[in-house]
């Protein structure tokens, strides 16, 4: 059975638009989003919200093989948003990861070009807790420094940061997504684990 998507589209999506762009404006910050949305599972209501507001028919979306394998997740992406399913994660605007602890090297998504990084991934992955603790994050919109730490993902995955970071204005930007909450990370912040 197709789930349904926002009964109000166009307030929704502006309203979880602003959301997803305090996240990316303010790294580290945990924002919570309330969405009335049910997708299939293994998506997340706020992942499934993000989708529907970032994404359209133009849009190719890649997803890992946990959602891939699930006939009703694709249903509904494309039902809702149009988006084209691409089976490389290199041609993907956006990159939905149900998987955390599998999630690819950062370097095999879309880079973008210097004269084009906006061409780029952003990725969308889903982990179980996000806390205001843990790594240490500096750069721009954060004052100071902020903390976060997300579970689980891969070992490595603060190098893999630390790489994604050295190839600005080129690289990924992630949003981490849990059941009720979203923070981001964008290739212009520094992260470091935890002294």
């Amino acid at each position: 059975m197709l789930r349904s998507g926002f009964g109000d589209p166009g307030r929704q999506s502006q309203a979880v638009f602003r959301l997803a762009m305090r996240a990316m404006s303010a790294p580290g910050s945990i924002v919570t989003v309330g969405t009335p949305l049910s997708p299939p599972e293994p998506l997340f209501a706020p992942t499934a919200a993000l989708l529907l507001s970032l994404c359209d028919f133009e849009t190719p979306v890649w997803c890992d093989r946990t959602l891939a394998e699930t006939p009703d997740v694709a249903e509904f992406l494309r039902f809702h948003t149009g988006a084209r399913l691409v089976l490389s994660p290199a041609e993907a605007a956006f990159a939905v990861v149900a998987d955390s602890r599998g999630l690819r090297c950062l370097g095999d998504f879309a880079q973008g070009t210097r004269d084009y990084p906006d061409r780029s991934s952003t990725l969308l992955v889903q982990v179980e807790s996000l806390e205001a603790s843990g790594w240490r994050l500096e750069g721009p919109g954060i004052r100071q420094h902020a903390r976060l730490f997300a579970a689980p993902l891969p070992a490595g995955f603060v190098d893999e940061l630390g790489a994604n970071r050295s190839r600005f204005p080129c690289g990924v930007d992630i949003f981490l997504a849990t059941r009720c909450a979203i923070a981001a990370l964008p290739r212009s912040v520094h992260v470091r684990e935890a002294p």
